[in-house]
């Protein structure tokens, strides 16, 4: 027999449930967003390896590695202090938030991407000519990401998951084109390119236009922020990079391709943790800003969940065969 509630009980429990709906259907779009987005990354790499080999590989991770700590850079100092601030905001804050924090992710590319080009032109060679073309696509590449983080913080993960998939699509003919000029630097090209068209499309999306030139505002506003995720994102994502260049310098490029190779096992479950992050944080700030008694509860939950995850992924990699990793590179 179905209890009796109140009609003050009835109008709580709708919206509850709705509360639980719609975080569901979030947390879905930031799955489905990350999965399009690991997926490219991983073809990417396979397609590389299987066309230029492992030494060539290696130059190109090492193009990619650097590309991803310039990234972390940039959410560092530019979005993730907009999902935190600025998740559930009027649409209007919101709106002047993602132009500040989107211009600051470009003026973060295109001083970074100076000193690669500047860097690559005077090392010369494989390396130099990966290093340069990463350094011409790099606005491209931190603005196509700083979109994806805008529209989580806005809780329409949706409009991110789209626009990976334009940059997966647009990745095709793009990669095709590179295989025929057989070279790491048209590979690097092609994959920001293919970005570019992403980012111009998040333009249109979201009806905002980047203002770089409010960007030290915007690091001076979030700057209490900014450096912590700064100091945490770099020092992850540089130990990586000294790994890589501390091995290449050590054992050779093509050590490093190998490693690389080893680490798109990690994909999967990289995938899904990235996912949970793009949404999490959000939905954190709003737990935060609605009932700050149940943050810790929501933190534990989510912690929790996240490492019983990975020891298990961690558990199903040791029963893969050599093999299967050779058949994929």
């Amino acid at each position: 027999m179905r209890p009796v509630t109140t009609e003050k009980e009835e109008k709580t429990a709708a919206p509850a449930g709705s509360g639980r709906r719609a975080l569901a259907g979030r947390l879905s779009w930031g799955l489905a967003d990350q999965a399009a987005s690991s997926v490219s990354n991983f073809a990417v790499g396979v397609y590389v390896a299987r066309s230029l080999g492992v030494t060539a590989f290696g130059v190109f991770s090492l193009a990619w590695v650097t590309y991803g700590v310039v990234l972390n850079v940039s959410r560092g100092v530019a979005t993730d202090p907009l999902v935190v601030r600025f998740s559930g905001v009027p649409e209007a804050s919101w709106r002047a938030a993602v132009a500040r924090s989107s211009g600051a992710a470009l003026a973060v590319g295109a001083i970074v991407g100076a000193v690669c080009l500047a860097a690559g032109l005077a090392l010369g060679g494989p390396v130099g000519s990966a290093f340069a073309c990463l350094g011409a696509v790099l606005p491209a590449l931190l603005l196509q990401d700083a979109w994806r983080f805008a529209f989580f913080a806005a809780g329409d993960g949706r409009k991110a998951f789209v626009n990976d998939v334009v940059w997966g699509v647009a990745l095709v003919p793009a990669m095709v084109v590179a295989a025929r000029a057989g070279s790491v630097a048209a590979f690097v090209l092609a994959w920001g390119a293919s970005a570019a068209v992403a980012a111009a499309y998040g333009r249109v999306q979201s009806g905002i236009v980047p203002r770089p030139s409010r960007a030290l505002g915007w690091l001076r506003e979030q700057r209490d922020l900014g450096s912590r995720y700064l100091v945490e994102n770099v020092s992850l994502s540089g130990a990586g990079q000294l790994r890589a260049y501390g091995l290449g310098a050590l054992a050779g490029v093509g050590a490093v391709g190998a490693v690389r190779g080893a680490e798109l096992l990690l994909g999967p479950f990289l995938a899904v943790l990235m996912g949970l992050s793009l949404v999490t944080v959000a939905e954190a700030a709003r737990v935060l800003r609605r009932a700050p008694d149940r943050l810790g509860r929501f933190c534990l939950l989510l912690g929790g969940g996240q490492a019983v995850a990975a020891l298990l992924w961690g558990a199903a990699l040791l029963l893969v065969p050599d093999r299967a990793g050779g058949l994929v590179l």
